[in-house]
């Protein structure tokens, strides 16, 4: 099986300044020395955590996505990460996964940071979202969602290889952060890519980052806190495999229904 290989960066954010943050992260993908097949930016990239999609959300035609598809295309990757998208009067905090061939997958997220008020200002996605890609399925999952296992659960229906989650995760609770994303990758026995930002946002909250790749088995193949990185890594989806039929845990799943 080919490998998959993941670039992920760990930026800071400037506060609601869209230019800017693509200018920053335009700088960032340039320093990227290897090939690879897949980008990953932080939750709301071009603006940090806001709560003002009003002011700063963009529809399918912005200049946002406009630039995630010209970007994928030059570099012949894909480039995933979160940011305010507005859609028939509703605002979502929407994960984008742009194809190098530029067609988009779009992924809601689901479960809303309710004392960040997120809630107030934007819309609850309803549905999973599993994408395949260079043989690879993938779950794309947005910050908070990770405190929900069973959003994220693998089953025989969403039997994915990668759970991909981009974050603004404070530094206050990165031992959650790190926990929780070590245990997902443990108790779905997947790799598990998390990207979280760097640096104080505008609200004066600081985050460390601590973004990681780890494995099936919950090894942490990397992680680094507080400062910024342009990392790349490959995985492989055979050993995954592998050790899945050596030590098979969906067999003795609970099954259960998402309503």
């Amino acid at each position: 099986m080919k490998l998959l290989r993941i670039t992920l960066i760990q930026t800071p954010l400037i506060w609601e300044d869209r230019e800017a943050n693509i200018s920053l992260i335009d700088a960032a993908i340039e320093q990227i020395g290897e090939p690879t097949d897949l980008v990953v930016l932080p939750e709301m990239f071009t603006t940090g955590f806001s709560m003002h999609p009003e002011q700063f959300a963009e529809d399918f035609n912005g200049p946002t996505v406009a630039w995630m598809k010209q970007r994928a295309k030059a570099q012949q990757v894909a480039l995933a990460g979160s940011m305010m998208m507005q859609d028939k009067g509703k605002y979502y905090n929407t994960l984008v996964f742009m194809h190098p061939d530029g067609h988009a997958d779009f992924y809601r997220k689901r479960h809303l940071f309710t004392l960040g008020e997120e809630h107030a200002h934007y819309t609850a996605g309803g549905k999973q979202v599993m994408i395949e890609y260079k043989g690879y399925h993938i779950l794309l999952a947005v910050c908070y969602d990770l405190r929900f296992p069973v959003w994220l659960r693998r089953t025989p229906a969403m039997n994915y290889d990668l759970l991909l989650l981009v974050a603004n995760w404070p530094e206050r609770r990165n031992t959650h952060w790190k926990n929780l994303i070590q245990a997902r990758a443990i108790e779905n026995q997947s790799y598990v890519a998390a990207v979280n930002r760097v640096g104080e946002d505008g609200n004066g909250v600081a985050h460390s980052g601590d973004s990681a790749l780890i494995n099936a088995k919950g090894e942490i193949l990397f992680q680094l806190a507080n400062q910024p990185f342009v990392k790349t890594f490959s995985i492989e989806k055979d050993e995954t495999n592998a050790y899945r039929l050596s030590f098979n845990l969906l067999a003795d799943a609970d099954t259960f229904t998402l309503l």
